[in-house]
């Protein structure tokens, strides 16, 4: 599994490159502050809604500790998906919240 830093994500955000973000937390959590843009798809709701993703793009997985992400990185690479996990998830992130 790749790995991507939250700094790195954060530096793809800023030079407006095209960054596809996918937060695995709950509902609840994510009321608290997600980076913007991302698209929120619980962990348990992934394996369900990949279907709707585009294989030709990378998505960047994030959770809060990044534990989860990691899971639905793994699920969906072995599925054919190009992914990175963010490590340290939204403990770690120093960017922009929506």
């Amino acid at each position: 599994m790749r790995e991507i830093l939250p700094n790195e994500v954060n530096d793809l955000m800023n030079e407006n490159k095209p960054v596809h973000v996918i937060d695995v937390r709950e509902v609840n959590e994510v009321k608290g502050g997600k980076i913007p843009g991302a698209m929120n798809i619980p962990l348990a709701l992934v394996e369900f809604t990949m279907q709707d993703l585009d294989k030709s793009k990378e998505y960047i997985l994030v959770c809060r500790s990044g534990g989860r992400s990691a899971r639905a990185a793994l699920l969906l690479e072995e599925r054919g998906y190009k992914v990175l996990n963010m490590v340290g998830g939204m403990d770690e992130w120093k960017g922009a919240s929506e």
